[in-house]
Order: C-alpha cells, then sequence, then structure tokens
C-alpha cells in the first residue's frame, strides 16, 4: 500500500519494532535461548575466539581449577551470552546470568556470590554500568575468592570476610572503555568479539530456520545475511519476519527473490539500513550538505535522540564507511551518496 507523504520531508517513523535494533524483549528472549547453540561445534563463527577459548578450558580441566576471570567485549547480539552459557557447559558447571543494572544494592551482588558452588561461572552483562559500592565488593571476590561485608554504622561498625567458593567472573560490555581500570585489570582474559562476515550469518540463518522448521534456500539464507548487519541476533529476527512473510503469502520456502521481497516490505535494505538509518543519512545530505555536522543538529532535524543516534545508528553506519568523524562533526561518505543514488560527492 502506498504511503502518503505530508508536507514534511522527514516525517518522523512511528514508535514500533526497530528489526536491525539488538534490544530483546522477554518473548524475544526465550526463542533466542532455544535457538542458542550448546558446544563450540554448534557454534558457528568467532573462530580465534573459540581457539582460544578451547586452550583455557582444556587447561583449566588439566589443572581441575575453574576458568581464570573472563571479559568480553564487542557491540550487542553477538553472542556474549551464549559464549558463557557454552563455557559452563564445557566445564561441566553451573551459570548464573545477571546485569550489571539489576544489582543496585550490594546485598544482590552478595546473595549471587555467596550462593555460587565451585567452579560455577557467574556472568554479568552491561558489566560497565556496575556502581561504585557493587564494584568494590567484587574487587576482592575476584582476586582471593572473600566477601568483605561492613555490619554496622559508624564506630559500632565491623567488617567481616566470607570464603566464597572459586569461580569465574565473565564480564560482557559494549564500552571496554568505560570500566574502571581496577576493574578490568583484574579479569585475566580479555577477548572482543567481531562482526560476523555474511556468509557465517548466512550458515547461522540455516540452522535456525532447520530450528524453527522452515524451509530455506542457500541463496535465500545469504539475501537475509546480506542484511543482517553483521550480526546474529539480528539475522535470526529478519528470519523470523521474512517466514511470517511467506506463510502469509502461502509459499512453502525462502528464496532469494521471497526474502527480498519480505525485507522490503519492512524497509530493510540491501545493505541492512533501515527507514532511520536512511532518515539521518538523508537529512544530512540534503540539510547539512553532506557535513560536517554535530550530532546535536542532526538529532533536532530528524526529531531522534542524541543518545540514540550515537549508540544505536551511527556505530554501524561509521562500520560499513558511510560516515566519517572529524573534529567539526560527523560527514556523510561518497559510498553513502551512491547507496542512496543522490548526487553530491564523488
Amino acid at each position: 500500500m502506498a504511503i502518503k507523504r505530508n508536507q514534511n520531508p522527514h516525517p518522523k517513523p512511528e514508535k514500533k519494532e526497530r528489526l536491525t535494533n539488538t534490544k530483546t524483549n522477554q518473548d524475544q528472549d526465550s526463542l533466542e535461548e532455544s535457538i542458542r547453540p550448546h558446544s563450540f561445534d554448534e557454534y558457528i563463527g568467532q573462530k580465534d575466539l573459540k581457539d582460544v577459548l578451547s586452550i583455557v578450558i582444556e587447561a583449566a580441566k588439566t589443572r581441575n581449577e575453574p576458568m581464570d576471570h573472563l571479559l568480553l567485549y564487542g557491540p550487542p547480539g553477538l553472542g556474549k551470552t551464549t559464549i558463557s552459557l557454552i563455557l559452563a557447559s564445557q566445564m561441566g558447571v553451573n551459570c548464573k546470568i545477571t546485569a550489571a543494572p539489576a544489582l543496585e544494592r550490594p546485598r544482590d551482588i552478595t546473595g549471587l556470590l555467596v550462593n555460587l558452588k565451585p567452579g560455577d561461572i557467574l556472568f554479568i552483562d552491561e558489566i560497565h554500568r556496575l556502581n561504585r559500592l557493587t564494584e568494590e565488593l567484587l574487587y576482592p571476590a575476584m582476586e582471593d575468592y572473600r566477601l568483605e561485608i561492613t555490619i554496622g554504622k559508624g564506630q559500632a561498625a565491623r567488617t567481616r570476610s566470607i570464603s566464597l567458593p572459586k569461580f569465574t567472573l565473565v564480564g560482557a560490555t559494549t564500552k571496554v572503555g568505560a570500566l574502571t581500570s581496577p576493574l578490568r585489570d583484574r579479569f585475566g582474559l580479555i577477548q572482543r568479539l567481531k562482526f560476523y562476515e555474511p556468509q557465517e550469518l548466512a550458515l547461522i540463518i540455516q540452522r535456525t530456520a532447520k530450528l524453527l522448521n522452515t524451509s530455506i534456500t542457500e541463496e535465500g539464507s545469504q539475501e537475509i545475511g546480506r542484511r543482517s548487519r553483521g550480526t546474529p541476533r539480528i539475522a535470526n529476527r529478519l528470519l523470523r519476519r521474512v517466514r511470517d512473510y511467506i506463510q502469509v503469502k502461502k509459499f512453502d520456502t525462502i528464496t532469494q527473490e521471497l526474502a527480498a521481497e519480505a525485507l522490503d516490505i519492512y524497509q530493510v535494505d540491501p545493505q541492512g539500513l533501515d527507514w532511520t538509518d536512511r532518515l539521518i543519512l538523508d537529512t544530512m545530505m540534503t540539510q547539512f550538505n553532506g557535513g560536517p555536522v554535530g550530532l546535536e543538529a542532526v538529532a533536532a532535524a530528524t526529531g531522534e535522540d542524541v543518545k540514540t543516534i550515537e549508540e544505536v545508528y551511527e556505530p554501524y553506519l561509521l562500520q560499513i564507511g558511510y560516515l566519517n568523524r572529524t573534529p567539526r562533526g560527523r560527514v556523510v561518505t561518497a559510498s553513502a551518496y551512491q547507496h542512496l543514488g543522490k548526487t553530491g560527492l564523488s
């Protein structure tokens, strides 16, 4: 159905699910849990990281010790939680999962630590968002496997030391530079997750389609993989939307043509850009001559929040070379002009 345009050349998009977003809700989390790989043999991509972790696991099992503390960093949706669950499975231990924003009070982290069993893995997502008190409780827990608790206040206060079983802390963050040095330095292993290649995403899509009892051709999985922004979470989300499309249209198999038709309807283009990505680029081209321009000006012109542009949209546009950062502001590149079919930079 054609969409009528109003007089505003850049209307603000309706608030709806953004298919290329990496955030998940509760229902999506449960679905993703069902399609997670359970071993490194099933885990596709991140070969260098898997090689390193395989050595660490084997060495720890040989010594009959828990793994060293591990910090995983990189963009969201690349599999940090999945890796922690695989590590626990490979080590034959439990994995307790939490997120830093949920650890508001000292007793929140204390309750988790005292209930750990020897060798268990404690996974803390968004670890860069730990508050100061919680972070300081982790220092002796990570180094000496003890918990220092202050009982009482003022002159009557006293410190009690509680022994903890040896455990492995796996921290995940999208902003490794936001971690304090004392916390970062206590991790024995710091590893970065990389964006996935389209062929790796195609394999992930084929695996997920099989688990979802959905028929898909190799070309169809490649088409979805190309539009998935290098991120498995987005790839699986796009696959589910394409599956909806062929079900409604009463087709049996996802082909390249059907995948392209479906994702065009959802306004996810062949480069993985959605409506808002293109709005940001188009606004910078038409209203600011391609830049340099500050994020505040772009936000005001598009009706988006500055932080949302900086943290959600800009990273991918920088990654694929459609934006550049300069001391004077952001600049649209010639590749972006060519992608949108605009005349400008050459």
